[in-house]
């Protein structure tokens, strides 16, 4: 049974990796704008540091525009300075009502240098799926050592977590591939 808890924690690490290149994903910028750009931007609330969709309502209006409404108009100003510190690439404009961020239509070489950033997120995404099979290798090879498991058990065990990871990194690769080509087409 041992082996079992092996598979089934090397799975859900790899699928933890997978999802967090994911997000990741999430904050690169495409040709239209998504209101998880804004995911890190922390407003002062109070004295605590608030992510900006719990202080107001973050809305994307259309493929270049975001429309931030505070759910208290005190807020405004900190809003803005939180956006201008965060240093998106668009400056903040406040109407005395709503901020707006117009993000102007990417060029061809910020959308390859962000298909680039995406390939490298794929990169640490994989190098975290080795490691994540070396740690799982290793413990087979301890639970052989212990004789807690045969040698051809180990050998099948460190087969099927060599499985896995493949599986991870076609996965990886896959999307990878997918938001190269979403970053890539005008």
């Amino acid at each position: 049974m041992e082996l079992q808890a092996v598979y089934a924690h090397t799975k859900e690490m790899m699928d933890k990796s997978i999802e967090a290149m994911k997000k990741e994903f999430g904050t690169l910028r495409s040709g239209k704008v998504s209101i998880s750009i804004l995911d890190s931007i922390r407003v002062d609330y109070y004295d605590t540091p608030t992510p900006l969709n719990q202080v107001g309502s973050v809305i994307a209006q259309d493929a270049s525009t975001i429309v931030i409404t505070p759910w208290e108009k005190n807020l405004l100003k900190d809003i803005e300075r939180a956006i201008q510190e965060a240093n998106i690439g668009v400056n903040p404009n406040n109407d005395g009502e709503t901020i707006k961020l117009f993000f102007p239509p990417m060029t061809s070489e910020q959308r390859k240098e962000t298909a680039k950033e995406a390939k490298n997120i794929g990169e640490k995404a994989k190098i975290a799926i080795r490691n994540i099979r070396k740690d799982a290798n290793d413990k087979i090879k301890k639970l052989e050592k212990d004789k807690t498991i045969s040698e051809d058990a180990s050998k099948k065990g460190q087969d099927e977590i060599q499985k896995f990871t493949d599986n991870a990194t076609k996965k990886i690769d896959d999307l990878v591939k997918h938001k190269e080509e979403d970053l890539l087409k005008i």
